[in-house]
């Protein structure tokens, strides 16, 4: 495996949810939202688990064999002479406490995490790629519970739905909330994305970045995932590209 876990999350955007997210019509565009709402768990986003222990957002991308997620950097990276963790990744994860597993656990097989932030902890460089193993049935996770687009060449300016799990003490029902805003390009740091919504606290880094999502049946495509904030209200994700497609390469090669 390449990297080691770190469990500190980055805390974001605050502000607890207080309402169901709506439902999307076909062929119209969402309101902008200030703050995150509840919604009913995409099968296609989950949280990374070992043992009883769960910590930061997830989702499965599309891929040829079916078997890769992405997630934040910092959600996985190993700093050498750190004994390795057994990373599983849990799809449509909810419940109070430990939670429940709808679909069951798929464990992780190999991390790629981006060398630059390996060495440097470099912001722009703050995601990774997840290659899973089947599960006891010999399915891959994508035939079970569907898989986000990619979009390597996403303009920074879009409308993005933003979907993640805040931690426990916010979240006790360990629902996921969804917040669909505007992204921009970060002034304060080249490379990076930002919205602004109320709601993301930790464990809602590696939340996928996601446009036209009309829902877990219609998905979208993925930009970025969630990497961190400077305040309450502002969240932060690295514009997919270049370097996080050779990075996709790498995972499918593992």
């Amino acid at each position: 495996m390449t990297g080691l876990l770190t469990l500190l999350s980055l805390a974001t955007a605050c502000g607890g949810p207080v309402a169901s997210a709506p439902r999307l019509d076909p062929g119209v565009s969402p309101t902008p939202q200030k703050s995150a709402a509840v919604i009913d768990y995409p099968p296609f986003i989950g949280v990374l688990v070992d043992g009883e222990e769960h910590w930061c957002t997830a989702s499965v991308v599309d891929s040829p064999k079916g078997n890769i997620v992405v997630t934040a950097a910092h959600c996985v990276y190993e700093e050498e002479g750190t004994e390795p963790r057994k990373i599983s990744f849990a799809p449509g994860f909810s419940g109070q406490g430990k939670g429940k597993q709808p679909y069951g656990a798929w464990k992780v097989r190999s991390v790629q995490v981006d060398d630059r932030w390996q060495e440097q902890e470099d912001d722009p460089y703050d995601f990774a790629f997840l290659t899973l193993e089947p599960d006891s049935q010999g399915r891959e996770v994508q035939e079970v519970v569907g898989a986000a687009g990619l979009d390597w060449e996403s303009e920074p300016q879009r409308q993005v739905t933003v979907i993640g799990y805040p931690e426990p003490d916010h979240n006790p029902d360990n629902r996921p909330v969804t917040c669909t805003t505007d992204s921009r390009i970060d002034k304060d740091l080249p490379g990076m994305l930002q919205m602004r919504c109320a709601g993301f606290w930790n464990g809602t880094s590696g939340s996928p970045w996601l446009t036209d999502y009309r829902g877990p049946d219609k998905p979208g495509k993925l930009i970025g995932v969630l990497s961190g904030g400077d305040t309450d209200a502002e969240s932060t994700a690295a514009l997919f590209g270049a370097p996080a497609r050779a990075l996709y390469q790498r995972a499918l090669k593992s």
